[in-house]
């Protein structure tokens, strides 16, 4: 089950670049490249490698990705508990949904670069 997401495309900079579609990079075959635009259906997102290969340490920087800790990414995701199933069979590590006061049913969890992730969709209209 894929999950289904409408909307985003913010630009990070991250450590390494696996994930999504890839539309285009920085001229550089993908997994090779510093810059790429990936989707996921309706989705773009932008991503930016915080050294140039050639200038990338082993590991991230902890004091670096530090300061992601006030990044949020929110996707418009309609079956959020499908999303939490999906992600759980594949052994990533996501907090259970809960509706929050505003009544948005919403699903945390952090990405190996310490985004916060948030999956979400209005809770009287969840599938």
């Amino acid at each position: 089950m894929a999950i289904d997401i409408r909307g985003m495309a913010p630009l990070l900079q991250v450590f390494d670049m696996p994930g999504f579609e890839i539309v285009t990079t920085d001229g550089k075959p993908a997994p090779n490249c510093d810059w790429v635009l990936l989707r996921l259906a309706d989705a773009e997102l932008m991503l930016n490698t915080a050294y140039e290969r050639d200038q990338r340490p082993a590991k991230p920087d902890p004091a670096r990705i530090s300061a992601h800790e006030d990044v949020g990414l929110y996707f418009g995701c309609p079956d959020v508990d499908g999303a939490y199933s999906h992600l759980c069979s594949l052994g990533i590590e996501a907090k259970e949904p809960t509706v929050a006061p505003y009544g948005m049913k919403q699903l945390y969890l952090k990405d190996p670069d310490g985004y916060d992730l948030c999956f979400q969709w209005r809770a009287d209209s969840q599938k």
